[in-house]
């Protein structure tokens, strides 16, 4: 019994002969373990039943200490003797299992259980020891078994399948005016499979643009801005067309048709301000030159429309840092813009380039942008404005649509309350779910997204293998940045505590870390790409390079230190060293210099600043607050006697300059300190540091001669030298700390620049292609360094010229590019924004580009924003894309990152993840990276066995193994991962202990990150086993049918649609519809085509000779089952072909093979088993006539009918969820989108695959979703359509609307058993109709 499998029960039936119980047979009980405390406890004899003494916990005694009459008859709690129990394979929940079933589900944690009784019967009764009185009559076996191939075929069904095409030819489905554009146009194959709404909007300026034709059929199919959402606002639109379609021609057309409506004021906001040429430029193609266009920027703060600023209409052009800046007074750009639109304003707004406002909802602990807020705010003060969302890359995760509230996606009349029950059901239904996104706004009529063709376009993932010279690099640069790590905690422990704080510096030190070891993995791949970039200037080709970081700053700072000319380039992870080491060494405080003072000067400052309190004392009280009163005496004297005198040093210098005497007025006598005697005052002798009066003779020696006003007693003279010998002492060790840090720092600096670093790649590059003058270099830098004439040194220089501003300098250097005055160009993408850089048929150099990427960039939006750079319309070729990696497994970090918003990207906008260029191999922070970390780091920590064996080592030596733990472990050690490591001693020498914490236990990123930091073979080892146990728990997830496979198509020989499909749900907005399809599907494959493709194999001379027909080695129902078999895609790998089911989607293993089936030799024995097996399966499924399921059973049955629901899903997704979750069948209840192609007329269908026995309940459901939705559809057409465009009445009556919903789900909710409620619904109806 097992999921999907037949494992061995591992339980005991009561009739087996149980074990003998001597200890409770000698009348002194029996000992037994309390199963909630685990103490031992004593049973008295003949007690079965007890309570434990200690946790007071009731319980009995174990069935193998019964007493013998009680285990045959007084069975445990929930035992039903009539069956067999059995543990369920997942939660371990012992079962009654009937027999004679073989297939159920889990009562318990649901999951599709199957038992094989032919490995339980060494579990059935044998024997007859016991009477047959004590045990029930044994009942007959079943006669149904447990099909083997039956599971694996099922297994293959809950998989699904892989999409075949991914992209179709496009053109405007409901528009046929207008020219073809330029280049061929795609869309995706799930959006192909949904159609818009039929338009019902004819444009004004239609002979216009018939004439002139500027503008293609697609780009005029545009929006009709004549909806309304239930919540007031005007519904907006979705341009989400690929770069280089032509969305700015598209803008410029959408303000041209509302211009001819007195719409005269538009709002373009977009990335850049020079972008704003390219605007004009946009609208003089439409014919739009009597329209201005004005730069925000440009303008003052005032109000637009005033006499001085003059701006009555037009087009106004706004950045989004426009967007959210503000004047000193306080005056925002944002107010600005709404006070020119004003309250009634339903012109355009165009969000050019959409991605801009992304992040809007952050993940977990991360702020809102100021630019998402922005974008929010300007929609809701225009309510009636038309809204244009234009970005290839608008949605790169559904998180970053937030700002997007125009589309209609969530709210009122939805299926979400608000974004974030949106945002929940896409990332619980995964990338599917996102797929389904992308065709509903279609189908509302609400999105375009086409895309250029990537016919002739060449995508190469080229991996670059590190020279001999730069892995010896990496190497030691490896081993630095672990010795700095541990000179910095040694340097730290001499920190006070007002120095900054270790955190801090920890971060940087890691952020820097990761910098680093990017730049050299850059560096490592600048000889490739200029090895590529010849290649290809000799092919008659040019070049364009992509980078994101250019090294100015790193430039600049070296420039500033050392001149503006230098030796040579600047090493940019050498002066990102440099830098750090020298702001963030931790170095003690530098003592300040000593006061010249004198002794005397030195006694009065020190007694009047402290004045009763004894030398010693204070210097024992400070000791004691320094070390916790953990020192004796003398050792707490010797201790704080340096601190305490820096101390006392202060204090000094702040004492009263102005020593008041202590003499009395009566001055003719006084008493002696010394032997306390009267005398005379001029008699007495008076210290002039402690103020005391001694006889002369009262002092050792005696003081015989005159003395000088200055004298001081040998008391406060001793005390006074023993301070000045501590005080310099004490500041000598200070400086002697303080000189050590500092050379160790110097030693430090010294490495760095004794490491031989590379130089900046982008001045590299530029130097080795022939300098400034062949290179034309489109970022955003200011200045550069140029190799002098003489070859001998380098120059910093500004980029422009006197000819050229700064402002026009990318701008010239793209000219010189098109016009092939320079054949490479370097991107960035700062500087590269909007830029096209195609084989436009326009420009003089129509040359092929080469498009590497030496660096990618961070996110998904920039990945395909850079892309699209070389890859536009009326382009004469296709370019070819180069992704260059190095054979490093830390690199992929990078490439990790961007995968994963790739694949979200494709799904989103473009309804297929397939669209975007293949990454997918990279994507390691998923669910199932994060699983595979944790397996890695656990096998590392000696917690668990890995999974599998690692790289470089074998089973068969363990020791090998447990060197490369040991390695593994010093690895994680060095770069922080591993925590409080201890070396053991003893039995444990040698072995290293620590911990790993757990936010680092599922952080893929991190472990990315740091394997940077290690030297490359230690590296891609501990890469090369996350990589392994990740393809592990993939390949399980296939095979258990868990893993989310997006769209995927369902094949068979023959696909008819059945019966005219049904409309089960119409939106009340756009009018679209929820259709339900079935369709009957034979997946079988006939004698002929599975001899036919064997004879096609059979004509290759190197085909293996194990392709031919196999049947299997078991019978199952007396019958066997048959396949043919030959060889795949990978070695040892083999296709499989079914004449039940066809091709199947996962390839065997020959070891599998061979172990299951025999290979036939006779082909007539194959035929007749062939066709047997074809005929069988036509109206039985694989478990035989007497399968539990009955007619629902799909499983290797030939022909089947499947349900398909198409067209618009998301209103319904709540209604199908619920359905759904209430299936038997495991794999019945996650939502499947499918894609399904009739084979008569290739109708081409994608929505949610339906189970047959789901259908009733979906019906169900939209019954009750129809009736609940029917009031606002009346009040939606009764009141909204008719009100004018007054804000503050669509409010009132939005709100209206809203408690009309929530009324009305109660009534329907209670229609068939409380008629009445239904008077609370006709009263709100007649009391709003009066109000309105």
């Amino acid at each position: 019994m097992g999921q999907q499998s037949v494992p061995t029960p591992s339980v005991t039936l009561p009739s087996l002969p149980p074990p003998s119980a001597s200890s409770s047979e000698s009348g002194g009980g029996c000992q037994v373990r309390c199963a909630g405390c685990k103490m031992i406890l004593t049973v008295a004899p003949g007690l079965t039943e007890f309570v434990c003494p200690t946790c007071q916990l009731p319980q009995m005694l174990p069935p193998e200490l019964m007493p013998q009459q009680q285990r045959s008859s007084a069975l445990a709690h929930g035992i039903d003797p009539t069956k067999i129990q059995l543990p369920c394979a997942h939660c371990k929940a012992i079962l009654n299992v009937p027999h004679g079933l073989s297939r159920f589900s889990c009562p318990q944690c649901g999951i599709d259980l199957a038992v094989d009784v032919s490995k339980i019967r060494q579990f059935l009764p044998q024997s007859s020891s016991h009477p047959a009185a004590l045990r029930p009559p044994a009942p007959p076996l079943p006669e149904e078994e447990v099909n083997e191939v039956a599971i694996e075929v099922e297994r293959e069904e809950d998989e699904g399948g892989m999409a075949g095409e991914t992209f179709m030819d496009y053109r405007p489905p409901k528009l046929s005016i207008g020219p073809p554009h330029p280049d061929p146009i795609v869309e995706t194959s799930s959006l192909s499979a949904v159609q818009p709404p039929e338009p019902t909007y004819d444009l004004t300026i239609k002979e216009d643009l018939e004439n002139s034709k500027t503008l293609s059929c697609l780009q005029i199919e545009t929006l009709r801005h004549l909806q309304f959402l239930p919540n007031g606002t005007r519904a907006g639109f979705f341009v989400g067309d690929g770069a280089g379609v032509g969305k700015g021609r598209t803008i410029a057309g959408l303000i041209w048709e509302n211009w001819h409506h007195d719409r005269r004021k538009a709002l373009w906001i977009s990335v850049g301000s020079d972008l704003k040429f390219d605007a004009r430029r946009d609208m003089d193609d439409v014919g739009a030159m009597c329209v201005e266009v004005h730069a925000l920027n440009k303008l003052p703060y005032s109000k637009l429309d005033s006499k001085s600023v003059g701006v009555r209409e037009g087009v106004v052009f706004s950045t989004y840092s426009s967007l959210i800046a503000s004047s000193e007074k306080g005056r925002s750009r944002l107010q600005q813009l709404v006070q020119w639109c004003g309250p009634e304003f339903d012109g355009l707004v165009i969000f050019d380039e959409c991605h801009k406002a992304k992040n809007l909802v952050p993940e977990a602990g991360g702020q809102p942008t100021r630019t998402g807020e922005a974008v929010l705010e300007i929609q809701a003060r225009l309510p009636q404005a038309r809204v244009v969302y234009c970005s290839a890359t608008g949605a790169s995760e559904p998180r970053n649509m937030a700002y997007m509230v125009r589309l209609g996606l969530w709210g009122a009349g939805t299926s979400f309350l608000n974004f974030r029950d949106f945002l929940g059901a896409m990332e619980k239904g995964g990338v599917g779910a996102l797929e389904l996104v992308a065709m509903d706004m279609k189908t509302r009529g609400m999105y375009v997204c086409r895309t250029l063709s990537y016919k002739g376009a060449e995508f190469e993932v080229v991996e670059v293998p590190l020279e001999a010279k730069m892995q010896d690099l990496y190497k030691k640069a490896a081993e630095f940045w672990a010795e700095l790590r541990v000179e910095l905690l040694s340097a730290g422990a001499f920190l006070t505590d007002d120095k900054p704080s270790s955190n801090q510096l920890w971060r940087l030190y890691w952020a820097n870390h990761q910098r680093f070891f990017r730049h050299l993995c850059i560096s490592a791949k600048v000889p490739a790409v200029v090895r590529i970039a010849k290649e290809a200037l000799t092919e008659g080709k040019c070049v364009v390079v992509g980078l994101q970081s250019t090294g100015e700053a790193r430039t600049e700072e070296a420039v500033s230190k050392y001149g503006l000319e230098l030796d040579d380039f600047v090493s940019g992870p050498r002066e990102l060293l440099l830098k750090f080491v020298e702001e963030n060494y931790p170095l003690p405080e530098e003592p300040e210099p000593l006061p010249d003072e004198s002794v005397k000067e030195l006694q009065r400052k020190r007694h009047s600043a402290t004045p009763g309190v004894s030398f010693r004392g204070r210097v024992r009280k400070v000791a004691k607050w320094q070390t916790g009163d953990q020192l004796s005496d003398e050792e707490s004297d010797k201790f704080a006697l340096g601190i305490f005198l820096a101390a006392e040093f202060v204090l000094l210098s702040t004492a009263d300059s102005e020593y008041e005497s202590t003499e009395s007025d009566d001055d003719e006598f006084q008493i002696c300190d010394v032997c306390s005697s009267e005398e005379e005052r001029k008699k007495l002798l008076q210290c002039s540091c402690c103020s005391q009066l001694i006889h002369p003779a009262c002092l050792v020696p005696p003081v015989t001669e005159s003395v000088s006003a200055d004298w001081c007693c040998h008391s406060c003279k001793e005390k006074t030298d023993e301070y000045i010998q501590a005080r310099n002492a004490y500041v000598a060790e200070l400086s002697k700390r303080y000189e050590g840090a500092l050379e160790r720092r110097s030693k430090i600096l010294d490495i760095i620049r004794s490491l031989d670093l590379p130089n900046n790649p982008l001045d590299d590059i530029i130097d080795q292609l022939g300098g400034p003058e062949k290179v034309a270099e489109i970022t955003g830098r200011k200045g550069m360094l140029v190799r002098a004439a003489n070859g001998k040194g380098v120059t910093y220089q500004a980029r422009n010229t006197k000819d050229v501003s700064m402002e026009m300098v990318n701008i010239h250097e793209k000219q010189l590019f098109m016009e092939g005055k320079k054949l490479v160009a370097i991107i960035s993408e700062a500087g590269s924004a909007g830029v096209s850089l195609q084989a436009d048929r326009r420009a003089l150099n129509q040359r092929r580009r080469v498009h590497l990427t030496l660096e990618l960039p961070w996110s998904a939006d920039r990945a395909i924003q850079q892309f699209g750079r070389t890859h536009r319309s009326n382009q004469a070729s296709a370019p070819e894309y180069k992704l260059l990696f190095t054979n490093l497994g830390g690199e992929r970090r990078f490439a990790s990152v961007v995968a994963k918003r790739l694949e979200s990207l494709g799904a989103l906008t473009q309804g297929d993840r397939r669209a975007g260029p293949s990454l997918s191999a990279y994507n390691y922070d998923s669910s199932y990276g994060k699983r595979a970390l944790v397996m890695l780091y656990r096998g590392i920590m000696e917690q668990d066995p890995f999974p599998l064996v690692p790289p470089g080592c074998s089973a068969d030596i363990p020791d090998a193994i447990q060197d490369f733990i040991l390695k593994g472990k010093a690895a994680l050690v060095s770069v922080g991962i591993i925590r409080d490591s201890v070396l053991g001693n003893g039995k444990d020498s040698g072995k290293l202990s620590g911990r790993i914490v757990d936010s680092d236990m599922h952080d893929v990123g991190r472990f990315l990150n740091r394997l940077l930091g290690l030297p490359p073979e230690i590296q891609n080892r501990l890469f090369e086993l996350f990589v392994s146990i990740l393809d592990l728990l993939v390949q399980n997830a296939r095979l258990e049918g868990h893993l989310d496979s997006g769209i995927v198509e369902v094949k068979a020989t023959s696909v008819e649609l059945q019966g005219t499909p049904k409309t089960v749900h119409v939106d009340n907005l756009s009018g679209a519809s929820t259709i339900l399809f079935t369709f009957t599907l034979d997946r079988g494959l006939m004698w002929e085509c599975a001899y036919a493709l064997l004879e096609e194999k059979q004509k290759d001379e190197s085909s293996s000779t194990n392709n031919g027909f196999y049947e299997s080695k078991r019978e199952w129902l007396g019958r066997r089952h048959f396949l043919l078999a030959f060889e795949g895609s990978a070695s040892g790998m083999y296709k499989v072909f079914r004449p039940t089911v066809g091709e199947a989607l996962r390839e065997m293993p020959l070891v599998e093979l061979k172990d299951k089936y025999r290979k036939l030799s006779s082909l007539e024995k194959a035929r007749r088993g062939w066709e047997d097996e074809y005929e069988v399966s036509l109206k039985q499924c694989m478990h035989g006539p007497k399968c539990k399921l009955g007619s629902f059973c799909t499983v290797g049955r030939r022909v089947q009918e499947v349900n398909v629901l198409g067209g618009l899903i998301l209103p319904v997704w709540g209604t199908v969820e619920k359905a759904l979750s209430k299936q038997a069948r495991q794999s019945h209840r996650r939502i499947r989108i499918v894609q399904i192609v009739t084979t008569t007329d290739n109708q081409r269908i994608v929505g949610l695959l339906i189970p047959n026995a789901a259908v009733e309940a979906i019906w169900h459901g939209f019954k009750m979703l129809t009736n609940e939705r029917s009031v606002i559809k009346f009040l939606y057409q009764e009141y909204m359509i008719s009100i004018p465009c007054k804000s503050d009445l669509r409010k009132i009556l939005f709100s209206l609307i809203n408690l009309m919903e929530m009324l009305s789900r109660m009534v329907v909710q209670n229609l068939d058993s409380n008629r009445a409620s239904c008077n609370i619904l006709e009263n709100l109806w007649t009391n709003t109709h009066e109000m309105i």
